[in-house]
Formats: C-alpha cells, sequence, structure tokens
C-alpha cells in the first residue's frame, strides 16, 4: 500500500533510498518505544549504527521482495505506543496510591 503511493508520487528514481529513511526513522521509534534503555554515548551509537545495517537489509525486503515492512512498523509503533501509555497510566495511578495511603 504505501510502496504503490510512493511509486505513484515520486516515481522509481530514488525508491530504495526513500524507503531507506522510513524504514530507518519507523525503525529509531519502535526501539525507543520497546527496546531502549539508558546506555552511555558509546554503546547508544553502536546501537544505531547497527540499526542502520539491519534497516538496509529490511529495505531490501521491503522494496525488491515487496514486504509490507513499513506498514508493520507502523503497527508495531502503534502497539508499543499503547504499551507505554498503558504502562505509564498503571504507575502514576500505583504512585498516587501509594501517596494516598501513606
Amino acid at each position: 500500500m504505501v510502496l504503490e503511493y510512493i511509486l505513484k508520487m515520486n516515481g522509481t528514481e530514488h525508491i530504495f533510498w526513500i524507503f531507506y529513511v522510513i524504514n530507518l526513522i519507523l525503525s529509531a521509534i519502535a526501539y525507543q518505544l520497546g527496546f531502549a534503555k539508558k546506555l552511555p554515548v558509546l554503546k547508544n551509537m553502536i546501537v544505531y549504527i547497527l540499526l542502520m545495517i539491519g534497516t538496509f537489509v529490511v529495505t531490501i525486503f521491503s522494496t525488491v521482495m515487496r514486504m509490507p515492512t513499513v506498514e508493520c512498523l507502523v503497527i508495531i509503533i502503534f502497539v508499543l505506543g499503547i504499551y507505554r501509555f498503558r504502562l505509564h497510566r498503571e504507575r502514576k495511578n500505583r504512585e498516587d496510591v501509594q501517596e494516598s495511603s501513606s
């Protein structure tokens, strides 16, 4: 669905790099929502470099094999966002209960 839309809007000249940037941004958001921990700067850079390399491979699947990776990443971000929101709300409610019982 996204592939056809981008092809229609931009043509085929830079389709791989357009999808690479989209996949990289969505992968970084998914990483931040679901898996990121506080790391030192050098380790964080290594993680993002490896994310860039992995995204290159994922982009090959997305453009050459026409797999719906962008759509899957959007769904992953949506689910992780809901999870984080509910976790935040639950922690806040737990803190409020502890404060009121003290």
